[in-house]
């Protein structure tokens, strides 16, 4: 059998919801120019992500990788942390976020 290297996507996000085990999800923003209008679309899209060992938190900066599908809606794992949120933010973003 041959061996074939597989070129999965890979994307980086920001985790927003990190509630579930072995599970977090992710928050990709992209920018998108209009067909007709040529304004620039900011375009934010969530993905669930495998976590195995819990490691990511809310804030954090995420390397994630497309793989195959654990459940219904998680079709992407961890692959690393790029960035841990500083608790300062995290803190300001939560209270902001209940008013």
């Amino acid at each position: 059998m041959e061996n074939k290297k597989v070129n999965n996507k890979k994307l980086e996000g920001i985790v927003v919801s990190d509630k579930m085990q072995k599970s977090a999800v992710i928050e990709v923003q992209r920018t998108k120019r209009h067909p007709r209008y040529k304004k620039i679309l900011k375009i934010k899209s969530r993905f669930k992500i495998h976590d195995e060992n819990n490691e990511v938190k809310v804030g954090d900066r995420v390397l994630v990788e497309e793989c195959r599908p654990m459940s219904k809606d998680k079709k992407w794992k961890l692959v690393s942390v790029l960035k841990k949120a500083e608790k300062e933010n995290m803190n300001e973003s939560i209270n902001a976020e209940e008013k």
